[in-house]
């Protein structure tokens, strides 16, 4: 027993207002980080409860379900969205920081363990989930005033997408632009990864990508395909004051037919022994050099 129980005090374990108050603070400013990408997230098997049962609703093609806080704060904040019901604990309701009347959806406060039920126990949803529907369908020709795109050619993992789309917003570019098949559609899984991107850059699925391509160079684009093996390096490869940055796959990278498409294969010279990167790595990098070039 502690020296507290002896004297009649509290005992040793109990948490005062000044303590829980501090760590709700440190419990916010870590989620915020994941939120942004900062930290990683827990891995799910640290964080099962139980759902080992678990299937998936099935969805409608007009239905979204997307959940996490900043996530779904960018999605209530987007005009060109249509929502249909925001499913919250009270909690999560208070930090959204929203005027829950305001909204024109209904509002439903529910336990954790609901939103459970319908996202998995694997999903970080912070208490809230909106269902919503796809944004619009948006045309290759309004990007024609956009100095730079992201094509990726069949990336399929929508962790690797939406860490695609958070780099493209923060270089300012004017969409992401992927196939319709083996590739991510819109969904809580790759809103999550993008934080919040998903509401601030056109993602645009087409259904042949040479076809794509084709009409990118019509409107002005000139288009680097990204390879390991390409014959320059990329900060000595771009042309004209529009640029279209192709990425191929996580380990196949560029399919025969994109690279016979595109105006010129280049690589990321990468002076270490590794050298291949993740593709969101290498986006980023393909972006910032596309942006030193657009400035001169």
């Amino acid at each position: 027993m502690s020296k507290d129980n002896k004297s009649g005090g509290k005992p040793a374990t109990d948490k005062s207002p000044k303590d829980t108050h501090y760590a709700t603070l440190r419990r916010a400013h870590r989620d915020a980080k994941r939120e942004r990408g900062e930290i990683p997230t827990p891995p799910p098997q640290k964080r099962k409860r139980g759902g080992e049962d678990w299937k998936a609703p099935a969805l409608t093609a007009d239905q979204v379900y997307l959940y996490g806080l900043h996530t779904v704060r960018a999605a209530i904040e987007n005009p060109e969205r249509k929502n249909v019901k925001l499913t919250v604990t009270q909690n999560a309701l208070a930090r959204l920081e929203i005027d829950a009347g305001q909204l024109g959806i209904p509002v439903e406060i529910v336990s954790p363990q609901d939103i459970d039920k319908v996202l998995g126990p694997d999903a970080i949803h912070q208490g809230v989930m909106l269902e919503t529907r796809p944004l619009p369908l948006r045309r290759l020709e309004a990007l024609k005033d956009s100095p730079l795109l992201l094509v990726l050619d069949q990336v399929t993992d929508p962790h690797n997408v939406g860490a695609i789309m958070r780099s493209a917003v923060a270089f300012n570019a004017g969409a992401v632009i992927t196939t319709q098949r083996h590739s991510p559609i819109e969904s809580g899984v790759l809103a999550k990864s993008a934080s919040g991107a998903l509401e601030l850059i056109p993602y645009i699925q087409i259904t042949n990508l040479a076809d794509a391509l084709g009409e990118l160079h019509r409107l002005g684009f000139f288009s680097i395909g990204l390879d390991s093996e390409g014959p320059a390096p990329i900060e000595g490869t771009f042309s004209g004051e529009k640029v279209a940055l192709v990425l191929g796959s996580e380990g196949k990278g560029l399919r025969q037919k994109t690279r016979e498409t595109v105006s010129a294969l280049a690589r990321l010279d990468m002076p270490g022994a590794i050298k291949s990167l993740n593709v969101s790595n290498a986006a980023a990098i393909a972006m910032y050099a596309a942006r030193l070039h657009l400035k001169k």
